[in-house]
Parts: structure tokens; C-alpha cells; sequence
């Protein structure tokens, strides 16, 4: 009976640890993102889809999303600093829109006050018109945006954002005074797409993911892209290659809460980077048609650093802070 019963505890114990053993040993738990814009948005997007390839990876158990748009992604910025310090389950999307805000509104919390995880990508910019536009090549565009600079309304991001410094930038090759440039600011890329299609804005630009689908169902026009060189899948010259030393793009990556520990931070990079590795990451980038540029921990911290100093100068260059 004794022998029995032994047996029985064994055959217990075996099955408990092969329970264990089946059950993924996940790196994060229920990560929580904060998309520092609105629901579709360039943030959102890249949110969403790390989400899913967190899941895909197996290294987090699940997911969920918050959304607070405003200032160029510092009102987010300050909602995440303030509710998730020392937690490694949340993640907050940054970009290049976020430092430029930073450097335009000078908020009491910075990115300083949170850790930096990784880098994932730069999205290039993509300028377009609806299908019905009298715009049918890039050249025909800026003829009369040369001609009559203020009869041109671009739409796109918040002020002082990358699409608004890339016009201004544009504007500037050209020898248009940036006082001149006719730009529609919109908090969120749902907003600004309503109204080009509508035609209340002629010429809106943004990211390939945001307008993506439009642009595939012959909504939208595209007349060029502001990136180093072609993308294959998009449709479009370069501004550079056809003469104006212009590039426009939004770079994209995540930062952790402050007060992380060392240990805590590298599970934080190594999942983040085992999902930059999955199949569903990997289709996105297609998909997206987003430039993959992992960059990892203090690496990413002095790159970010850079880009204020990058950054700020574009904005005094093109008028929309003071030196």
C-alpha cells in the first residue's frame, strides 16, 4: 500500500513538472503600451503591430494599448514618466516627432526621465494628393507652389513635427520664405486624411503606413517620397533625385518606465528585439514599407541625445523656434 502510494506521489510530482516545463516562460507579462497619439496614428500603428509581435515571439503574455495624443507626444510622454515607474511591463512609443516637440515646448518631463529601450525603424515620408487633384507630377506641384506659395495647403502632423519641418525644409531649397508655407497642423493622421480627401487640403504629407491603404485603392496620388533613395513597392522619385537635397522621416522606437534595474532592462531590450525578429514584425516592415534600424539600450540613448541637437537646429533653420 505504501509502495503504492509513493507511486502515485511520483507519478504527481512528474506530471506537475511537465505542466511547468509546457508552459512558455514568458520574458514580460501584460505589457502596456502608451501610444502618445491617436488611435491610427504613426504611434498607434507601431504599437499595435510590436504588440501582436511581442505575442508572436512568445516573449510577453499579453498586451494592451493606451492612447493620449497632444503636444507632438509629450502629454503622453508625461502621462507614462509619472504612472510607471520601476514597472518593465510598459512601453512607450517615441519618435523624432516627440524630440522635436520636446524642443519646441520644453516640457518639465523629458525623455530623460525614462529608459531607452530600442530603436525599430525610420518610416520616410510619402507626399500625395486624392486622385481628383490637378496635380499629376511632383514638377506640376511645386510649379505653383513656387508660383503661389500660400494657394498650397499641406496637411500633416502636429507643429513642428517631421512633416511640417520637412515642408518647411522643402520650402526653403526652394527659396520659398517659410512665413509663406500654408501648413494645416492635425493631432492625429485619421483627421488629416478626411480632409485631403475631401479637398480642403490639396497635398498632404506622412508616413507610407498611415496612408498606405488609400494609396493602394487609388484614393491617394503619390508624387514623391522623402526618402535617401527608392523604396521598392512605392510608386514614386525621391525629392533627391529630382534636385532638392531633401530627406523627410520618423524614426520609431520604444523606451521603458525610469527606475528599471539593469536585469530588468535587458529583458526589456531582449524581448523587444526577439519580436523586431518575428514573422509578424517582419511582414509589417514589408507591409509598412518601414526601414529597419534596430538600435539597443545606451546606444539608443546617445542616438536619441543627437537627434535634440539634429533636430533643434532644423527648427530655428526653418523658423519655428528662436536660437
Amino acid at each position: 500500500m505504501q509502495a503504492l502510494f509513493r507511486r502515485f506521489h511520483r507519478s504527481i510530482a512528474v506530471a506537475v513538472t511537465a505542466a511547468a516545463l509546457a508552459t512558455p516562460a514568458f520574458a514580460l507579462d501584460t505589457v502596456k503600451f502608451m501610444a502618445p497619439g491617436s488611435v491610427g496614428g504613426g504611434y498607434d500603428q507601431t504599437a499595435r503591430v510590436l504588440g501582436k509581435a511581442l505575442i508572436d515571439a512568445k516573449v510577453a503574455k499579453a498586451v494592451t494599448f493606451e492612447n493620449k495624443g497632444g503636444a507632438g507626444g509629450t502629454l503622453g510622454l508625461a502621462q507614462f514618466a509619472n504612472s510607471t515607474k520601476g514597472d518593465p511591463n510598459a512601453l512607450l512609443v517615441v519618435g523624432a516627432i516627440m524630440v522635436a516637440g520636446i524642443e519646441q515646448n520644453k516640457p518639465q518631463i523629458s525623455l530623460k526621465d525614462v529608459t531607452p529601450i530600442t530603436r525599430l525603424f525610420t518610416e520616410y515620408n510619402v507626399i500625395a494628393v486624392r486622385k481628383e487633384s490637378e496635380f499629376k507630377t511632383l514638377e506640376d506641384l511645386l510649379k505653383a507652389f513656387k508660383d503661389k506659395p500660400t494657394s498650397i495647403t499641406w496637411g500633416g502632423g502636429s507643429k513642428g513635427s517631421i512633416d511640417h519641418i520637412g515642408i518647411a525644409d522643402l520650402a526653403s531649397k526652394m527659396g520659398i520664405p517659410v512665413n509663406k508655407v500654408n501648413y494645416v497642423a492635425f493631432a492625429g493622421g485619421g483627421e488629416v486624411v478626411a480632409q485631403a480627401l475631401g479637398g480642403s487640403i490639396k497635398v498632404i504629407t506622412g508616413g507610407y503606413a498611415e496612408l498606405g491603404q488609400y494609396i493602394r485603392n487609388g484614393q491617394f496620388r503619390v508624387l514623391a517620397i522623402g526618402a535617401p533613395e527608392r523604396i521598392e513597392g512605392i510608386d514614386a522619385p525621391t525629392l533627391k533625385e529630382k534636385g532638392y537635397d531633401v530627406t523627410i522621416g520618423n524614426w520609431r522606437g520604444v523606451y521603458g518606465a525610469a527606475g528599471l534595474t539593469p536585469e530588468q532592462r535587458k529583458d526589456v531590450i531582449d524581448a523587444v528585439v526577439a519580436a523586431a525578429n518575428s514573422n509578424v514584425w517582419k511582414e509589417n516592415i514589408g507591409t509598412n514599407k518601414w526601414s529597419p534600424n534596430v538600435l539597443t539600450g545606451d546606444e539608443f540613448g546617445k542616438f536619441v541625445d543627437e537627434e535634440h541637437v539634429r533636430l533643434r537646429a532644423m527648427l530655428v533653420e526653418v523658423g519655428l523656434i528662436s536660437k
